[in-house]
């Protein structure tokens, strides 16, 4: 059973000496869950299998979340679901270790939130809009265009390409 205070944070000495090939389900189900000081997930669940290899231990999962974001057009902010999925080894020693540079700790115990936070803030969107028709704002006067018009609102005539439409007879 995981720590409640560190709930990312396993102990897996068992399977260091078990046989090759051995391996390990653990599932997770949280409410909310805080990644780091800047992400906190809600409906967290996932599931991390960790094998045992000859080089250390192999960690394939997957994980589901969800979080607030700010939209980048209206500036409110909305429900965002998170999805993804990693593999990763965790090496017994200096001559295994991977791009990643995990290796496991001597205390047996991995903390797999550094690992979660970094997959989960991959998949947070860079510009993330809160539904794809989304209006925005007015740029003069900063009404929410998806709740009415304003008085500014371009009339199409300020367009750039404006001139063109006079020439196709528009």
């Amino acid at each position: 059973m995981a720590n409640p205070r560190r709930p990312l944070r396993l102990n897996v000495g068992f399977l260091i000496n078990q046989p090759i090939g051995s391996s390990r389900d653990f599932n997770f189900d949280y409410p909310r869950i805080r990644l780091g000081d800047d992400l906190t997930l809600r409906e967290f669940t996932g599931t991390a299998r960790l094998n045992r290899t000859p080089q250390g231990l192999l960690l394939q999962a997957d994980f589901a979340g969800r979080t607030d974001l700010e939209c980048v057009r209206c500036l409110h902010s909305f429900d965002q679901s998170l999805k993804w999925t990693l593999t990763e080894l965790y090496a017994f020693d200096n001559r295994s270790v991977t791009d990643s540079g995990l290796i496991l700790p001597e205390d047996d115990h991995i903390d797999l939130e550094p690992l979660m936070r970094e997959y989960a803030l991959l998949e947070v969107p860079i510009s993330p809009v809160c539904k794809p028709d989304c209006k925005g704002l007015c740029p003069l006067c900063g009404e929410d265009l998806n709740r009415g018009h304003c008085s500014h609102q371009s009339s199409g005539s300020e367009s750039p390409f404006a001139a063109l439409k006079l020439l196709l007879g528009e």
